[in-house]
């Protein structure tokens, strides 16, 4: 990413997609995520693999609608992005959809050259 703000289009993108790939190119090599599902991942290896088996589950079907967004910028190379979504299409182990979930994104990128990179996020349930 050239800019921070390009992590909530990226982010919801990769999701739809269900491009495990892209989403764990988001990542700096030793990013860590915890999902929506909350498992924890460590590295963008095991983030591809986490988010490869949510796309097959959960997630399958699952479509993201962006809502506010808030930057916090730490100095020049460092930046906290919230970002809301309401997540849609989740699946239940039956195929039945579950109601639409409000979540928030909340990653702190790291630039590392030219390049912004999350170094961490978490991806979580929230209240309306």
């Amino acid at each position: 990413m050239t800019d921070p703000t390009d992590l909530s289009r990226a982010f919801a993108q990769a999701f739809g997609a269900q491009d495990a790939d892209a989403m764990a190119a988001l990542f700096a090599e030793t990013g860590t995520f915890h999902s929506l599902t909350g498992q924890w991942a460590e590295g963008q290896r095991a983030i591809r693999d986490g988010q490869a088996a949510e796309f097959a589950g959960l997630s399958r079907m699952a479509r993201l609608v962006s809502g506010k967004v808030a930057l916090t910028p730490l100095g020049e190379t460092g930046c906290i992005v919230h970002q809301r979504f309401v997540v849609t299409g989740l699946r239940d182990a039956d195929g039945g959809e579950i109601a639409r979930v409000a979540a928030m994104l909340t990653a702190v990128l790291a630039k590392d050259g030219s390049a912004w990179q999350v170094v961490t996020a978490t991806f979580a349930p929230i209240e309306g």
